[in-house]
């Protein structure tokens, strides 16, 4: 039996995290729960699972301690009690499914304490990949990626030596807005960008894929999660995500991980390493995609890509600055406060105003995120 906590329970992982455990009540159980602010849901989630610790970060703590109060369940709320949680001595597992740099500290926190980390959140590594992956060296954590193309990549490097590794290629779908030019993405408003073609996702996500950030955050994840040098790291584009990621070995030989687009299978393969353990989800069917193709993917018109595979060349503090601008310019577009293009462009000249540190410290790393936001924040303003 795995104890696990789950941050961010009430999101699109978090979610798909409960429907696993409670197909698979015999193996996992869950210790403790939080959410941002959906108190409804939390609530209901708490009351069908019962865990020992509930928290909400930025809702209504009142209402979730009054409703759950017939219960034995301990609520605490504020981000400091996600680090709380990570830290209790019955946690085997932390699926840190929080959106963004939030999620940060608390995987710190889990990691100092022995937890393994189920890693949704890919935030974590893009900003601070080398403090992460040392600690998780220093404390014998594993860290196991629930992204499904660094699932796969896990999954091909099952029983391989690390050294081998020639490169490795993350598929991306394209989003929905493959082949248009920059002058059609003028006028794209957050109802189209929010319709992906294959995946369910939480809103940022659903962006960030539209824009191609995603994969090029991606990118800078497996950089850090397998070991790898930036020139060892392709991107194709596979419109139907059918295959989600390939090794390609010294021997010139490539392995690939393929399956439909379902998220509850890495995460399933993340709870239950080193085990494979029977699952319901549909099966995929050759007959049914007799065409699997792949092409390269445009950076001249989805420049998020070309901004984060600078940042992963860069490496230093860049990739911080990336995601913190980047997190600033999805939320304001999502209000309707400035373009689908303007993204690419608040996150360009933030990258180009912050300071470079070649090897920052986690206070830096704070700082620089800090600075990032506020400077993304003053372009906008601007631009409003």
């Amino acid at each position: 039996m795995k104890n696990i906590a789950i941050l961010g329970s009430t999101g699109s992982i978090g979610r798909q995290t409960i429907e696993v455990v409670e197909q698979h009540r015999d193996k996992f159980s869950i210790i403790a729960l939080s959410a941002r602010s959906n108190a409804q849901l939390l609530i209901e989630q708490a009351r069908r699972l019962e865990p020992q610790y509930v928290v909400i970060t930025n809702g209504n703590y009142t209402l979730v301690k009054e409703a759950l109060h017939p219960l034995e369940i301990q609520v605490l709320k504020g981000q400091d009690a996600l680090q709380q949680i990570v830290a209790l001595q019955q946690v085997d597992i932390v699926v840190t499914a929080v959106v963004g740099f939030s999620g940060l500290l608390p995987t710190i926190e889990a990691i100092k304490h022995g937890k393994d980390i189920a890693l949704a959140n890919k935030e974590t590594l893009v900003v601070a990949g080398e403090i992460i992956t040392t600690l998780a060296r220093e404390h014998g954590v594993k860290i196991l990626p629930v992204d499904s193309e660094h699932s796969a990549i896990f999954q091909c490097l099952m029983g391989e030596d690390p050294s081998w590794i020639e490169k490795i290629y993350l598929t991306a779908s394209g989003g929905p807005f493959r082949g248009m030019s920059r002058e059609q993405l003028k006028h794209i408003k957050k109802e189209q960008a929010l319709k992906h073609p294959n995946w369910s996702m939480g809103s940022k996500i659903t962006i960030d894929s539209a824009t191609l950030m995603n994969k090029g955050l991606e990118a800078i994840e497996a950089r850090w999660l397998f070991d790898l040098r930036p020139e060892q790291i392709d991107i194709i584009v596979h419109p139907q995500s059918i295959i989600h990621s390939l090794v390609q070995f010294i021997d010139g030989s490539i392995k690939a991980q393929m399956g439909l687009p379902d998220m509850r299978l890495p995460i399933q393969v993340a709870l239950s390493y080193p085990e494979r353990i029977p699952a319901s989800f549909p099966r995929f069917n050759f007959r049914d995609y007799p065409d699997l193709t792949f092409e390269k993917p445009d950076t001249d018109v989805f420049r998020c890509l070309a901004l984060a595979l600078e940042a992963l060349n860069s490496g230093g503090n860049l990739p911080c600055v990336l995601n913190a601008a980047n997190e600033i310019a999805v939320e304001a577009f999502l209000q309707g406060r400035i373009g689908f293009l303007d993204i690419a462009e608040v996150v360009e000249h933030t990258m180009n105003k912050i300071e470079f540190i070649s090897h920052p410290t986690l206070e830096q790393y704070l700082d620089c995120d800090r600075q990032a936001r506020d400077y993304s924040k003053s372009l906008i303003a601007k631009k409003s």
